[in-house]
């Protein structure tokens, strides 16, 4: 890229969930725009106001400003850079629609290890 990407999005390359999700966003139009980071790789730096740690525990990405968004809202900033997903987008900036899907995300977390050890799994056989 010769510009500075429209947005940085930091992953967690060691779950096969994100990294699946992750290939998706990638092959969308509108993805060349947006810069993805594998944080669970050594030596992979987040950046300023945000730690490897917290960036392995919950979604994040990073605005071209370096404003720092994660979680529900972080999803919805990508979504609305890639033209097949502006719909989620829209419908997410629906009044109290955001928050919902916050609350679903972090009923996920909790389950996300356990799914992410089951879908390891299913790809070794």
């Amino acid at each position: 890229m010769t510009t500075s990407p429209k947005k940085t999005i930091y992953f967690d390359g060691a779950c096969p969930l994100c990294t699946i999700e992750i290939a998706h966003y990638k092959r969308q139009s509108g993805a060349n725009d947006l810069c993805f980071l594998d944080i669970s790789r050594d030596g992979a730096d987040p950046g300023e106001g945000l730690t490897r740690a917290a960036a392995l525990s919950r979604f994040h990405v990073r605005a071209q400003d370096g404003t720092l968004l994660s979680g529900a809202a972080a999803f919805v900033s990508i979504w609305q850079d890639l033209p097949k997903w502006r719909w989620a987008a829209r419908l997410a900036r629906l009044p109290g629609v955001l928050p919902l899907l916050e609350l679903g995300y972090r009923a996920f977390l909790p389950l996300r290890p356990a799914l992410a050890a089951f879908v390891r799994r299913r790809g070794r056989k």
